[in-house]
Protein backbone atom coordinates (compact mmCIF):
# COMPACT_ATOMS: atom_id res chain seq x y z
CA UNK A 1 0.00 0.00 0.00
CA UNK A 2 2.80 2.29 0.80
CA UNK A 3 4.56 1.80 -2.68
CA UNK A 4 1.17 2.14 -4.14
CA UNK A 5 0.81 5.58 -2.71
CA UNK A 6 4.48 6.86 -3.48
CA UNK A 7 4.63 5.95 -7.36
CA UNK A 8 0.78 7.60 -7.43
CA UNK A 9 2.40 10.96 -6.08
CA UNK A 10 5.34 10.11 -8.10
CA UNK A 11 3.37 10.11 -11.55
CA UNK A 12 1.76 13.74 -10.37
CA UNK A 13 4.98 15.27 -9.76
CA UNK A 14 6.71 13.89 -13.20
CA UNK A 15 3.03 15.21 -14.92
CA UNK A 16 3.15 18.61 -13.04
CA UNK A 17 6.55 18.95 -13.73
CA UNK A 18 6.59 18.24 -17.60
CA UNK A 19 3.82 20.50 -18.17
CA UNK A 20 4.05 23.96 -19.78
CA UNK A 21 1.82 26.58 -18.86
CA UNK A 22 1.03 29.92 -20.17
CA UNK A 23 3.53 32.99 -20.20
CA UNK A 24 4.04 36.18 -21.16
CA UNK A 25 7.49 37.81 -22.62
CA UNK A 26 7.71 39.36 -18.93
CA UNK A 27 7.12 35.66 -17.19
CA UNK A 28 10.25 34.37 -19.60
CA UNK A 29 12.15 36.98 -19.33
CA UNK A 30 14.26 36.77 -16.21
CA UNK A 31 15.84 39.96 -16.42
CA UNK A 32 13.88 43.47 -16.18
CA UNK A 33 12.67 44.06 -19.70
CA UNK A 34 13.44 48.00 -19.17
CA UNK A 35 16.95 47.27 -19.10
CA UNK A 36 17.16 45.82 -22.66
CA UNK A 37 18.90 48.11 -24.97
CA UNK A 38 19.16 46.20 -27.79
CA UNK A 39 17.17 44.39 -30.51
CA UNK A 40 18.19 42.14 -33.01
CA UNK A 41 14.95 41.28 -35.24
CA UNK A 42 15.56 38.43 -37.66
CA UNK A 43 13.25 37.75 -40.89
CA UNK A 44 13.95 33.61 -41.32
CA UNK A 45 12.52 34.31 -44.70
CA UNK A 46 14.94 36.83 -46.02
CA UNK A 47 17.78 35.67 -44.01
CA UNK A 48 17.94 39.76 -42.91
CA UNK A 49 17.92 41.13 -39.88
CA UNK A 50 17.47 44.93 -38.68
CA UNK A 51 19.36 45.46 -35.14
CA UNK A 52 16.93 48.30 -32.97
CA UNK A 53 19.38 50.41 -30.51
CA UNK A 54 17.06 53.65 -30.16
CA UNK A 55 15.94 53.24 -26.52
CA UNK A 56 12.52 54.96 -27.32
CA UNK A 57 11.60 52.20 -30.19
CA UNK A 58 13.34 49.55 -27.97
CA UNK A 59 10.92 50.21 -25.25
CA UNK A 60 7.89 50.94 -27.75
CA UNK A 61 8.21 47.28 -29.45
CA UNK A 62 8.69 45.44 -26.28
CA UNK A 63 5.55 47.52 -24.97
CA UNK A 64 3.47 45.89 -27.70
CA UNK A 65 4.53 42.18 -27.50
CA UNK A 66 5.42 41.92 -23.06
CA UNK A 67 2.17 41.25 -22.31
CA UNK A 68 1.44 38.80 -25.75
CA UNK A 69 0.44 35.52 -24.07
CA UNK A 70 2.16 32.38 -25.30
CA UNK A 71 -0.18 29.38 -24.94
CA UNK A 72 1.97 25.96 -25.28
CA UNK A 73 0.63 23.95 -28.84
CA UNK A 74 0.23 20.29 -28.10
CA UNK A 75 2.05 19.25 -30.55
CA UNK A 76 5.73 19.85 -29.54
CA UNK A 77 7.20 17.72 -32.70
CA UNK A 78 10.39 19.35 -33.87
CA UNK A 79 9.36 21.74 -36.38
CA UNK A 80 11.89 23.76 -39.21
CA UNK A 81 12.28 27.13 -39.91
CA UNK A 82 10.51 30.34 -38.35
CA UNK A 83 9.29 33.76 -39.65
CA UNK A 84 11.29 36.26 -36.81
CA UNK A 85 13.42 35.45 -34.51
CA UNK A 86 13.69 38.26 -31.85
CA UNK A 87 17.07 38.58 -29.43
CA UNK A 88 17.42 41.01 -26.78
CA UNK A 89 20.55 42.44 -25.13
CA UNK A 90 21.81 44.19 -22.43
CA UNK A 91 24.77 46.66 -23.87
CA UNK A 92 26.39 43.79 -26.16
CA UNK A 93 25.45 40.87 -23.82
CA UNK A 94 22.52 39.05 -25.19
CA UNK A 95 19.94 37.99 -22.33
CA UNK A 96 16.83 36.37 -23.95
CA UNK A 97 16.22 35.06 -27.37
CA UNK A 98 13.03 33.63 -28.87
CA UNK A 99 11.04 33.05 -32.59
CA UNK A 100 7.08 33.94 -32.21
CA UNK A 101 6.05 30.11 -31.79
CA UNK A 102 9.42 28.87 -29.73
CA UNK A 103 10.70 30.00 -26.26
CA UNK A 104 13.75 27.37 -24.79
CA UNK A 105 12.58 24.74 -27.30
CA UNK A 106 9.33 24.63 -26.74
CA UNK A 107 6.12 25.54 -29.34
CA UNK A 108 3.42 28.14 -28.39
CA UNK A 109 0.35 30.15 -30.01
CA UNK A 110 0.37 33.33 -28.99
CA UNK A 111 -2.64 35.43 -27.97
CA UNK A 112 -3.50 37.61 -29.47
CA UNK A 113 -1.47 36.67 -32.72
CA UNK A 114 2.31 37.69 -32.31
CA UNK A 115 2.81 37.59 -35.89
CA UNK A 116 1.23 40.90 -37.25
CA UNK A 117 2.53 42.92 -34.60
CA UNK A 118 6.17 41.74 -35.51
CA UNK A 119 5.48 41.40 -39.10
CA UNK A 120 4.02 45.20 -39.20
CA UNK A 121 6.54 46.51 -36.74
CA UNK A 122 9.76 44.98 -38.63
CA UNK A 123 7.99 46.59 -42.28
CA UNK A 124 7.80 49.74 -40.75
CA UNK A 125 11.31 50.21 -39.18
CA UNK A 126 13.47 52.93 -40.48
CA UNK A 127 16.53 50.99 -40.17
CA UNK A 128 18.79 49.37 -42.58
CA UNK A 129 18.68 45.48 -43.37
CA UNK A 130 21.87 43.82 -42.39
Amino acid sequence: MKFQKQMILLFFLVLTGCSLETKTLSEFYEEDLKDVTKIELFDGSTGYKKVITDKNVVEDFLGMISDIKFKPEENQEDRVGFRYAITLFQEEEKTFSFTLNQVNDDYYYTEPDIHPIVDDFYKSLDVQEE
